[in-house]
């Protein structure tokens, strides 16, 4: 049997899509191939079920993710002025989006913690990644003189985490820009010297 022909990026791409916005739970097999444009045969010879669809789909909303991240804090500015805009990206996601469909990490852990221990290890793993991303910036900006507090980078780190997931949460109700922008500030304003 010949393996259908499709680009895997576009797939992901409107499968991610599909989880934010529906849910993993209410992401039937008839919302996916519809999204995808694949056969339900073509998906489970892809990606084996719709839980593979679905790791691939984080693992590839994590790397785009990731890439912008990457973006804001290889430029020259300090890392504070990177971290002002990291904030403002998130705000500008949870106003362009609806608010089902802010952050497919967000989501995806209120909706299966303690449910499936293989998803909940994947969804914590990406925001390890983030943890360990930012600890390293943050410690570059503490070498570097910057404004931040002289604490442990990784705990400095592990509470802005909680800081940008606790907006993306908040946004799912109260997607007000100026509420959100104000909670930012106040953020950024816990970690420095300021």
């Amino acid at each position: 049997m010949r393996s259908a022909e499709f680009d895997r990026s576009e797939v992901l791409q409107n499968a991610m899509q599909t989880f934010m916005e529906q849910g993993y739970a209410k992401a039937s097999m008839q919302k996916l191939t519809k999204a995808t444009g694949l056969h339900p045969g073509s998906i489970y010879c892809a990606f084996g079920s719709k839980k593979g669809l679905f790791l691939e789909a984080v693992n590839h909303y994590h790397e785009q993710k990731r890439m912008a991240f990457s973006q804001l804090f290889t430029t020259d500015k300090p890392v504070l002025a990177s971290l002002s805009l990291f904030i403002d990206n998130t705000v500008q996601e949870c106003m362009q989006n609806t608010c089902a469909k802010v952050c497919l990490l967000t989501r995806s852990l209120n909706e299966i913690e303690g449910q499936d221990p293989e998803i909940a290890n994947v969804l914590a793993d990406n925001l390890k990644q983030l943890e360990n991303a930012l600890a390293k910036q943050i410690e570059k900006a503490q070498q570097q003189g910057e404004a931040i507090l002289p604490d442990n980078a990784l705990s400095l780190a592990r509470f802005f985490t909680m800081g940008i997931y606790g907006m993306r949460t908040y946004a799912f109700t109260h997607p007000n820009k100026a509420i959100l922008e104000e909670m930012g500030k106040q953020l950024l304003r816990s970690i420095t010297t300021d």
